[in-house]
């Protein structure tokens, strides 16, 4: 039925349900309704115009009535066959997206949210929350009244449809069925048999009023539901005459728009158009003539290119080239008679790189293999007779190579740069070997055995003269990088400027903007823009300019000046600009930057294949060990050569090359093992021989530690001995203090001074020496304390015995080396790197060896007397006559003592050392007082200790230096208890 179908939602506001209109609604509580099309639009009023129904807005066809209508509204909405109205049914000639879409809230409204409530709700909770409990509790009369109303109507709707047959309400009701036909309209009335009757006809009216009953309570339910969708009815009906008015007013707008369009296109675009197109086909024409004139520059490219070259001028004539493509890609593409040139020019320009790096590699081999000593470190000698020098030519290559970006051309100089380094040594080797009648270069082919056969001072001239050669290669290198990093710093200065320029222009300089001319407009940029027929856009534009500007000139004049015109003044434009011309091929300033790297890069390369080539003539001649065996007079000088050849190449090449270095270090390590071997074993040899006894001091070795204390660690020369030379001294002079020596220890001051004169000589063996040094220091300490304290010298020697006065005199020997330790110390450290001070703990060992083996030289003395006294006193009787024979052999042994130690040793060691004596007499005679029960009573036997004591201290006292030396009777006697 039509009560269950429904329409779009329409909103409802106001109480009870019944929409407000729209002009009553407030404007901030209630949303305007959606408005719908209209099916039955009111009749057009105003002007004689009408809507159409046709879809042009121009033209306007037969008028739309109420007549054209086809479907009665009230049969469509009383449709008893459809389950449910058609949601589109008001919609449906426009579409469904129509009625979908939604529709997009107005932008003069504010977006009002329920946030914009929230004070007001707050406000009014509290009285909307009795207000509903009042509606529970009292509930309003007329809503009663009107709710039991429409109650009572919808009850008795109801029960009238009730009286309704069920069958009229079935979906499947079909008349044409005979049964539903005769279910409705029973036969058995009409078809009696005795024909109709009264009763017949009373029946037949009875059915015809009930059916009608029926009829009239379905059409008066329908006709409720209708009247309750009114509203929402007459509502769309209103939103569709609004939509028919406004479509009217496009309509007029429409038709205005495409009248003026068309006046404008009749009126003002047909003729200036034309005058336009005539005005670039006479522009076209002239261009077309300006590429025939670049055509003819063009032509004479080849010809131009082989002249250029004929010259060395190879950065002009890639230039040319690189211009000439340029036109070619640009303004004379597609040309069908220059459709070889590219290629052709291509090759050329490879030939020309091939042509740049044989010169360049040709100059590098000329350049190291000349004769250094006679010629200049830059060629002048000329290979071209239209070279001005060969500086130049090696600038135009330079420039020419990295126009072409061929930044690979130090590669080639570095391996023409090697071989020349080996051809030095070659040549050198056997000019030589030309001076020198023993060796037969016939026979001994090979360069390494030649130089085998050489003697020292032979090898020394053949070094100097590969250390000058090498020095004279190095310069020869500088001054040709200097002059391929001058090339390379003048295009970097030229790439600078050009930016310089650029950035100018971008900025848009006054000057620069005069000499462009005036820009065109922006519609008359783009006018000419999509206008132009021609073949290049910018053309159009450039013409545009001109036409501006009034000055007209050919678009194509400066390239056919970079492509043609005479060759004399192609090649007489510098280097420099036509190197800035060309900036789209040119390496960057990184790239330049590596390049200015790569040539110090080269230079240290150079430095370090000079060193290794001096290096392979140095392990050649040292492979049979003949460096080994060179004396230390030899070496030193071989060393000083070497460091001054490093020094000088450092210098020249600030780098410091370790190879040659290395490999002197190497030497000098094998020099340093034997130099400390044979002095090792010349010092065993004589230690072994030593008979320790004291030794005459030549003058020599008074004069060599005087040097020492002057503070000259090195070995003076020797003199021609003449009549009046000094005698030879008892003692040692050191700081004025005599020391009693062996003649080892003489001969081992002699030997630290050649360590120390050698590390004068050969600094880089500091380390090496000290360590040799020191175990030589420890080999003499071990080996005296076995030979005097082990008593090893009673085998080695032959000794009888080993006295009091070895003892001393070794004592005294190792007191005079560790003298000279701090002095040995101080010398090496100022030859150390501060990193190496840690070798110095050595020499702090060896000190408390030496200072640990002297005490123990001391103490031996000591225990001799004390083992003395054990044995003298053990027989002591306290018995007349006095003195008594025991304190007589102890006064005896105690003068032969100190007669021993007193020449040998200082008094002050003396002292102490007869101090430590006498403690231990006081302590073997107390022991021995102590068993005998002598005590301190003044008794006979007191009076005779007294009397052997006193005479003790006298006899003692009578010694050099010994005389506050006593026996104190307190510290002898035990207290009486």
């Amino acid at each position: 039925m039509a009560s269950s179908h429904g329409s779009s939602p329409v909103p409802r506001g106001g109480r009870g349900g019944v929409c407000l209109k729209e002009r009553d609604a407030p404007p901030a509580r209630c949303r305007s309704a959606r408005s719908l099309p209209d099916v039955c639009p009111k009749e057009p009023t105003g002007g004689g115009r009408g809507l159409c129904d046709g879809p042009s807005v121009v033209a306007e066809h037969d008028r739309w009535t109420v007549y054209s209508s086809k479907v009665n509204l009230p049969a469509a909405l009383n449709d008893p066959r459809l389950a449910k109205r058609e949601s589109d049914f008001f919609t449906k000639t426009w579409g469904l997206d129509f009625a979908e879409t939604e529709v997009m809230p107005s932008f003069y409204l504010p977006n009002v949210t329920r946030e914009h409530f929230a004070p007001y709700l707050q406000e009014t909770a509290q009285k909307e929350r009795i207000h509903e409990r009042c509606k529970t509790i009292c509930p309003n009369k007329d809503d009663v009244d009107a709710a039991s109303s429409v109650d009572a109507s919808h009850e008795k709707s109801r029960a009238e449809l009730e009286q309704v047959p069920k069958i009229f309400m079935r979906p499947e009701f079909a008349l044409e069925d005979s049964a539903t036909f005769n279910s409705v309209l029973p036969w058995s009335h009409f078809n009696s048999a005795a024909g109709k009757s009264s009763r017949d006809v009373a029946s037949s009216k009875l059915l015809q009023e009930k059916l009608s009953h029926y009829l009239d309570v379905v059409e008066v339910s329908i006709a409720r539901q209708i009247s309750l969708r009114s509203e929402a009815f007459f509502h769309a009906m209103s939103s569709q005459h609004e939509l028919q008015d406004r479509l009217q007013e496009t309509q007029r707008a429409v038709a205005v728009l495409r009248g003026r369009t068309a006046a404008i296109d009749r009126i003002m675009c047909r003729g200036p158009l034309q005058a336009l197109r005539t005005a670039l086909t006479r522009n076209n024409c002239a261009r077309l003539h300006n590429k025939l004139k670049l055509m003819a520059a063009v032509h004479q490219t080849q010809p131009t290119v082989q002249l250029l070259l004929s010259t060395s001028e190879f950065v002009g004539a890639l230039e040319l080239i690189s211009t000439t493509k340029e036109v070619l890609q640009q303004e004379l593409q597609g040309i069908h008679s220059f459709r070889h040139l590219g290629s052709q020019l291509c090759e050329l320009e490879k030939l020309i790189d091939k042509m740049m790096v044989e010169d360049f590699s040709m100059y590098a081999r000329s350049d190291l293999n000349r004769s250094l000593r006679d010629e200049p470190l830059v060629l002048e000698k000329v290979h071209r007779p239209n070279a001005d020098s060969q500086k130049e030519r090696l600038e135009s290559l330079v420039f020419g190579l990295l126009r072409q970006r061929k930044l690979d051309f130090l590669d080639i100089y570095g391996d023409e740069m090697i071989l020349a380094a080996k051809a030095i040594v070659s040549q050198c080797v056997a000019e030589n070997v030309l001076n020198i009648e023993d060796i037969d270069t016939e026979v001994i082919t090979k360069l390494a055995d030649q130089m085998r056969l050489m003697t020292f001072p032979q090898l020394f001239e053949l070094l100097k003269n590969i250390f000058e050669s090498f020095l004279l290669f190095l310069q020869t290198i500088k001054a040709t990088l200097s002059v391929i990093k001058g090339v390379v710093l003048e295009v970097l200065a030229s790439n600078q400027r050009l930016r310089l320029l650029e950035a100018g222009a971008g900025s848009g300089a006054p000057d620069q903007e005069a000499q462009r001319g005036p820009p065109l407009p922006q519609g008359e940029a783009e006018l000419a823009y999509l206008t132009h027929e021609g073949l290049f856009i910018s053309d159009a534009l450039n013409d545009a300019r001109q036409q501006a500007a009034r000055e007209p000139s050919p678009p194509g004049g400066r390239g056919a000046e970079a492509a043609g015109g005479d060759p004399a003044g192609t090649s007489s434009v510098g280097r420099e600009t036509s190197y800035m011309s060309g900036d789209a091929a040119m390496p960057t300033d990184l790239e330049l930057n590596r390049v200015i790297n790569n040539l110090q890069e080269l230079l240290h390369t150079a430095s370090d294949v000079s060193h290794d080539r001096c290096v392979k003539v140095l392990t050649a001649r040292a492979k049979d060990g003949s460096l080994e065996r060179l004396s230390s007079a030899e070496f030193v000088c071989l060393s000083r050569a070497v460091e001054a050849f490093v020094g000088d190449t450092e210098e020249l090449c600030s780098r410091r090359s370790v190879s040659l270095r290395g490999a002197l270090q190497s030497q000098a390590n094998r020099f340093v093992h034997r130099f400390h071997d044979e002095r090792k074993t010349k010092l065993s040899l004589l230690m072994d021989n030593e008979r320790w006894k004291q030794a005459e001091v030549p003058a020599e070795f008074q004069d060599l530690v005087d040097s020492i204390a002057e503070g000259r660690m090195e070995l003076p020369e020797r003199k021609v001995p003449g009549p009046e030379d000094r005698k030879p001294a008892d003692f040692l002079l050191v700081n004025g203090q005599k020391y009693a020596v062996v003649g080892t220890v003489l001969l081992l001051i002699r030997i630290f001074l050649e360590y120390c004169q050698c590390v004068n000589d050969i600094p880089s063996i500091a380390t090496d020496m000290l360590t040799r040094l020191s175990d030589l220091l420890k080999h003499f300490n071990s080996r005296s304390c076995q030979l005097v304290l082990g008593a090893g010298a009673l085998q080695v020697v032959g000794l009888k015995t080993i006295t009091t006065k070895n003892l001393a005199l070794a004592s005294r020997c190792l007191q005079l080396v560790v003298h000279y330790i701090p002095v040995i110390r101080g010398h090496f450290e100022t030859k150390l790197q501060p990193k190496q001070y840690s070798v110095l703990r050595h020499f702090d060992h060896i000190t408390k060896d030496y200072n640990d083996h002297v005490a123990e030289i001391s103490a031996k003395l000591v225990a001799i007397m004390d083992g003395l006294f054990e044995k003298v006193l053990s027989k002591y009787e306290v018995k007349a006559p006095m003195p008594s024979a025991c304190f007589r052999n102890v006064c005896k042994q105690m003068a032969k003592m100190h007669e021993a130690i007193s020449e040998l040793l200082p008094e002050e060691q003396t002292q102490m050392l007869f101090l430590r004596i006498n403690g231990s007499f006081k302590t073997h005679l107390k022991r021995q007082l102590a068993r005998l029960g002598v005590v301190n009573d003044g008794g006979p036997q007191h009076g005779l200790v007294g009397v052997d004591v006193a005479f003790y201290t006298e006899n003692v006292q009578a010694l050099k230096s010994l005389d506050r030396l006593d026996l104190n009777m307190a510290e002898i006697w035990e207290q009486k208890r």
